[in-house]
């Protein structure tokens, strides 16, 4: 087959070794269109917050309707990406926009925040709904369908407070127990991970003090235009020279607004969106580990419950014989040696049936 004639359809996720193609005599198969807009602002007498319109477009038989339009803020998009990586918690799943500060933002509710974070969220359920295995997940259809009451009321049905304090203690533990043999695949892949994200944190905070430093530059050139204007009034001699100067300088500010304006629209956002991967690629990495980690414990306990059988399969044995051809005292004595010889036989079972790493 010719290498030209396909090409891929999205990003392969580090950890699943699959690559997805799309032939391109294949027709688009895209059957569901997500739309995140009019942003508006809630004030009650607890908090304010920001809710987004969802429009939802789809040809799928699952929906009950081809249409659907909905509101949600940011704690429900926080609500879906946690639901995601639980159903999936070795999927990679796109990233969400940071919950307070924005970089360069400053203001929470300043209206290039909010059109920020409007852009984020639209690119966050689109990169959802292209993933051939999260776009059927039901949170996720849930979250698009669901009106508030009904959306509501689905939240609630998760698992409890003690229940959710029992799987955050469970997988401390298994953190702090550590894997004992990551296979090399996952140790390169972690390894490389580790060294990406250390570089791109690095470029995200190298490229931040370039834009602020530039920013700080232009607050202060765009000061020195008036004041040669007003130098150039009382200095008729070099009125002109003045003028021409506070010319340049204008112009000046304008080519660095105009170079700001690209570097923040089409750097910045790139850069910090890797830094945001590479958190989630690691977060992944984590969530294979508990699971290896949690297999590897019930690996144990299944052994160590097998060599436990074993071992009073013998020990039952070891009294039968005793019973059947010894006095009492004898039995007794037979029974003893046996609890003294449990670690012996236990280890020679352990021998026999080894565990499996």
């Amino acid at each position: 087959m010719d290498m030209n004639s396909f090409s891929p359809l999205m990003p392969t996720s580090p950890l699943s070794m699959i690559n997805q193609v799309k032939f391109e005599d294949e027709p688009d198969l895209k059957d569901l269109f997500i739309t995140v807009d009019e942003p508006e602002s809630h004030v009650t007498t607890i908090e304010t917050f920001i809710t987004y319109r969802i429009i939802t477009k789809t040809s799928r038989g699952e929906f009950d309707s081809s249409e659907f339009e909905v509101r949600r803020r940011y704690q429900d998009f926080l609500w879906l990406k946690e639901k995601l990586e639980e159903a999936h918690p070795t999927l990679v799943i796109p990233p969400l926009p940071e919950k307070f500060i924005v970089k360069g933002m400053v203001e929470r509710f300043n209206d290039d925040f909010i059109e920020t974070r409007r852009k984020a969220l639209h690119r966050f359920l689109n990169r959802v709904a292209d993933h051939p295995t999260l776009t059927f997940n039901e949170d996720f259809k849930i979250f698009l369908t669901a009106q508030a009451w009904e959306f509501s009321s689905h939240k609630k049905q998760g698992p409890g407070l003690l229940s959710r304090m029992g799987q955050s203690v469970r997988a401390v533990a298994l953190s702090m127990r550590g894997v004992k043999s990551r296979p090399e695949e996952f140790m390169e892949m972690n390894n490389f991970i580790e060294i990406f994200s250390q570089k791109i944190n690095l470029i995200d905070k190298i490229s931040q003090r370039i834009y602020k430093e530039e920013r700080e530059y232009l607050d202060e050139m765009k000061e020195y235009g008036p004041i040669h204007i007003l130098w150039s009034a009382s200095e008729e001699d070099l009125a002109d020279t003045l003028k021409s100067v506070a010319s340049c300088i204008d112009k000046c500010c304008k080519a660095t607004e105009k170079w700001m304006s690209g570097f923040s629209e089409a750097l910045l956002p790139v850069v910090h969106e890797y830094v945001l991967y590479s958190e989630m690629l690691m977060a992944v990495m984590k969530r294979r580990d508990q699971i290896q980690a949690e297999l590897d414990s019930k690996v144990e306990a299944l052994t160590s419950k097998k060599a436990d059988t074993d071992l009073v399969r013998v020990a039952q044995k070891f009294g039968e014989r005793g019973r059947c051809n010894l006095s009492p005292f004898l039995s007794l004595l037979l029974s003893f040696l046996g609890v003294l010889l449990v670690p012996f036989v236990k280890q020679m079972v352990t021998v026999q049936h080894p565990q499996k790493s």
